[in-house]
């Protein structure tokens, strides 16, 4: 029989069972793990006690996957209804995620070296608090995560509304749940038990519009915040030659750090959510670095009804490293968050010396991929100049020895090619992700939709996009963000583009747009065969597609394309295809 249809059929069958209630649960009985084991489905019910839901279910939780590992459980349900969770004494463990920020974690459901496991959420909400991941999977097989939600009691970003605008400032009106005083002359944001939400930025959001405001771009303020006096109002005075914007849009403070992604999957292989509602994180909602197979249906990020705030998640709804086998997302909302609606990617690590004939020092040139370690015996390396990102050669490794979170000693089984030299770039070069994004929609966040780099093929469809810069975006570059992207079968069809590029110029420059960082072009063109089918476009913007060293694009006259007067446009292009050191491109002539 089918695995997953047994696991259903079974956990039909015990929830269709009345459940006791959470009281009477006041001890994890001796039988408890016994049942567990004989049926291989473990409760969460049966371990927490007393009050342990409405305060702090991290034991409960950690007790409950202990026994899944003890027991080689095959579901783990949740209780139902909303299970408060506390980092006090939850798993801790010093992390480095790629494109997260790296830092000594406290964790909700830590799932090492799991397989086989469906966790069951039975609509259950966690709500927590303070600054805790909820999942983190390493090495694990054949997960499955549905029908829960994901928030937290205080946002670590912060909002407010914009009263006035002066020169040189802005008066702000901040909501109860935003504590917030002025230490030193600079605003602080605190909760109530005086934890304290350091922030780092600001951006501006249209208050009715639900998004970014019109040209809005970043306000970056270091670590120092913004000079701030409280008003005898109540309103706080903000000061500073950048700090402005409109009466009654909002006002967001984004975090500081990427410290708290809801899910982080490492090493991981067949991982499935589902039904799944990420209302706030502190970081990405999904990351996954070196796995394969993973699936989201209906997986929603977005902000959470009836608080009133503006902002879902912090960072990217998704963000998939060096992953292999296939990405699926279907059906799923992504709005509202911090930034991208998706990132998917492979790292450049770069050549700092050549040690020995076959034998380099590399070095991690991006502190976002601090610590990440990717290369590992028997897999092969791809050589890149990162002037022209040209491939060169590929080598196969012999051994790899991380000599701290920036340097890596990497041996090799060939010699090293001729003119190997200091930064150039390696990149993995065995396996690259087969990518479907169908049914998905995408609106109201900050900077792009879909940032493309696999080179498996790539279907986009059946998508609506309402974004401020580009809704798709083909990068990759050897110099500054060190991202291996270079696509080379892409088909974008059916999907709805719908006024497009209405924020800061920098996240777009139209709404299928090619930005990847190749100082000389001389070489082979990076990006290959992208096509675009049977889409609608209601633009403002005239700008459909602006391509960088492409090989092969085609939009077919089956495309629609519909001016709108919703917003106005501030550009001087009017083109709305444009090309630069590109072949083979096929669009309508103007």
């Amino acid at each position: 029989m089918n695995r997953y249809f047994f696991i259903t059929l079974t956990l039909a069958a015990a929830l269709a069972t009345p459940a006791a209630s959470l009281s009477s649960h006041a001890s994890i009985h001796p039988a408890t793990a016994t049942q567990a084991k004989g049926a291989k489905i473990v409760y969460l019910k049966d371990y927490l006690s007393g009050n342990d839901a409405s305060t702090d279910a991290t034991m409960a939780i950690r007790a409950a996957i202990a026994d899944v590992k003890k027991t080689g459980a095959t579901a783990l349900v949740l209780p139902g209804g909303q299970l408060r969770i506390r980092p006090d004494k939850a798993f801790e463990k010093y992390q480095f995620i790629s494109n997260n920020d790296e830092s000594l974690k406290r964790i909700a459901f830590q799932l090492d070296g799991i397989d086989n496991l469906t966790i069951q959420g039975n609509n259950t909400s966690l709500l927590f608090t303070g600054f805790v991941s909820a999942f983190n999977l390493e090495n694990c097989r054949n997960i499955t995560i549905e029908n829960l939600s994901i928030d937290y009691t205080r946002t670590f970003n912060s909002e407010g509304i914009i009263t006035g605008v002066f020169d040189g400032g802005i008066d702000i009106r901040f909501a109860d749940d935003y504590i917030t005083d002025t230490p030193n002359g600079l605003l602080r944001f605190r909760d109530s038990e005086g934890t304290v939400y350091p922030y780092g930025n600001m951006l501006e959001f249209d208050t009715e519009k639900r998004e970014p405001a019109l040209y809005a771009h970043d306000i970056w303020l270091g670590r120092g915040g913004v000079k701030a006096e409280k008003n005898p109002d109540g309103t706080y005075r903000l000061y500073g030659d950048k700090v402005t914007g409109t009466v009654g849009n909002t006002m967001v403070f984004g975090a500081m750090a990427r410290y708290n992604p809801a899910f982080t999957l490492s090493d991981c292989d067949g991982v499935t959510l589902r039904d799944v509602n990420i209302y706030h994180c502190g970081g990405m909602g999904v990351i996954a670095q070196r796995s394969r197979d993973i699936e989201l249906n209906k997986v929603n990020v977005t902000p959470a009804p009836g608080k009133g705030r503006m902002i879902s998640i912090t960072a990217d709804a998704t963000h998939f490293v060096n992953c292999g086998g296939y990405i699926r997302m279907i059906d799923c909302l992504f709005e509202n968050q911090k930034d991208d609606a998706t990132n998917i990617h492979g790292l450049y690590m770069a050549v700092d010396s050549v040690t020995a004939p076959n034998k380099i020092l590399a070095r991690w040139r991006n502190s976002g991929q601090y610590g990440v370690d990717f290369i590992k015996p028997g897999m092969t390396l791809e050589f890149v100049d990162n002037n022209n990102m040209n491939t060169y050669a590929r080598r196969t490794v012999k051994e790899a020895v991380p000599l701290n979170k920036v340097y890596t000693e990497v041996t090799f089984t060939e010699p090293l090619p001729a003119g190997v030299k200091p930064r150039h770039v390696i990149a993995a070069d065995d396996e690259y992700p087969d990518v479907l994004i169908k049914g998905c929609r995408m609106r109201g966040n900050r900077a792009r939709g879909l940032l493309l780099g696999s080179r498996g093929p790539i279907v986009i469809e059946d998508c609506y996009f309402h974004i401020p810069g580009a809704a798709i975006l083909f990068e990759g570059d050897g110099n500054y963000w060190f991202e291996q992207s270079g696509v080379k079968d892409v088909t974008i069809r059916n999907n709805t583009f719908e006024n497009g590029n209405y924020g800061y110029s920098v996240w777009g420059s139209a709404c299928i747009a090619v930005g990847s960082g190749i100082p000389d072009t001389t070489g082979p063109r990076y990006h290959r065969n992208i096509k675009v089918v049977g889409n609608t476009f209601r633009i403002f913007d005239p700008r459909i597609a602006n391509l960088y060293s492409v090989d092969g694009f085609e939009f077919t006259p089956d495309n629609r394309i519909v001016m709108t007067s919703d917003y106005p446009y501030r550009g001087k292009e009017t083109r709305r295809f444009v090309f630069r050191d590109c072949d083979n491109v096929r669009v309508p002539q103007e």
